[in-house]
């Protein structure tokens, strides 16, 4: 029912000849109503399947694997020795748990189809869970620099062999981790995983250093000094996940993106078009840019042709790869010129 709804509402439109809606293929109930309204019509979705979505599941599945498996010895070892950077490190790789099982369970929903309530299907989901990964990683330093601070004013023992065995042990883990998710490609929430994972190496790195400090000198305090180092480098990352995820949430334009600089590409470049305006462009995910505009056509110009010409200059010029373009004969409906 709200399907043949939706089909004479649009009708209704063609007829009028309010709308255009434009897309690659051609849907038989648009190509029908706009032959017989004599308005030129292209319609229809025409995503490219991503196969590297679910490898960048897989990898996702296989880092979490890994981070849960080796937090639990890390734990155990940090208590064992009394090392701050192991125990500190293994509360960042238990945000980094929960970070990498979100991530995937973002990356799964991604295959979800569009429904009637999310038009647009799962895909922002991805976003949302780097976002949030960010702000967990804001806690975990914030909680790794107080025990830091408390373990400065009472400093206490650490077994330095055992805590240089765990974070070597660590170390392999890491990197890992690292290798199988540094094919990810521009995959934000991948990117995010990745950036946990760098800081668990850091982690690694930090506590083996302040271990062989401890076995070579038996000064403690460098246990909790280089804690807070990593804690800075946590949140220089932080800060740039959290800024990048925000800006697609907040439907900021894609990089790069110069409104003035796309009309002016398709006036000169595009026979037919006489003018663009009313342009918006947003990200939906870290791999999928979205635009709308408006278009005018040159009189005596073969509207379709121009539409399609338009949509393959956005997809090849610009990396549009979903565009919808109205077609307009006369003023802007939705900029109606003043009243006296």
């Amino acid at each position: 029912m709200g399907l043949r709804r939706l089909h004479h509402a649009q009708n209704t439109l063609f007829r009028e000849g309010i709308i255009a809606c434009v897309q690659r293929d051609i849907c038989t109930d648009c190509r029908r109503n706009a032959k017989s309204a004599k308005i030129p019509v292209m319609h229809g979705h025409a995503h490219a399947h991503d196969h590297g979505a679910h490898a960048s599941e897989r990898r996702l599945f296989w880092t979490l694997a890994l981070t849960v498996v080796y937090m639990a010895v890390q734990v155990a070892g940090g208590l064992l020795s009394g090392s701050l950077a192991l125990l500190a490190d293994s509360g960042h790789m238990l945000a980094d748990a929960g970070a990498l099982a979100l991530a995937w369970v973002a990356a799964r929903l991604a295959h979800r189809p569009s429904d009637a309530l999310r038009s647009y299907g799962y895909h922002r989901f991805q976003i949302l869970a780097a976002y949030t990964n960010g702000i967990a990683l804001f806690a975990v330093a914030a909680w790794i620099t107080v025990e830091a601070l408390r373990r400065l004013q009472d400093p206490q023992p650490v077994l330095g062999g055992p805590m240089l065995a765990v974070a070597l042990a660590g170390l392999a883990v890491n990197v890992i981790a690292f290798l199988v998710l540094r094919h990810g490609g521009s995959d934000l929430n991948v990117r995010a995983a990745l950036l946990h994972v760098v800081g668990d190496i850091l982690g690694s790195v930090a506590a083996i250093a302040a271990a062989a400090v401890i076995l070579a000198t038996g000064w403690t305090p460098i246990d909790p000094l280089l804690s807070i180092l990593i804690t800075v480098l946590i949140l220089r990352v932080a800060l740039d996940l959290v800024k990048r995820s925000a800006h697609i949430l907040m439907e900021g334009t894609p990089d790069g993106f110069i409104e003035e600089e796309l009309k002016a590409d398709l006036l000169r470049e595009v026979p037919g078009v006489a003018g663009v305006h009313h342009v918006h462009a947003w990200v939906l995910s870290s791999d999928r840019t979205v635009a709308t505009l408006h278009l005018q056509v040159r009189p005596g110009a073969d509207t379709a042709a121009t539409v399609e010409a338009v949509k393959r200059r956005l997809h090849e010029r610009h990396g549009i790869g979903h565009s919808t373009v109205q077609v307009e004969a006369g003023e802007c409906p939705d900029h109606p010129p003043a009243q006296p």
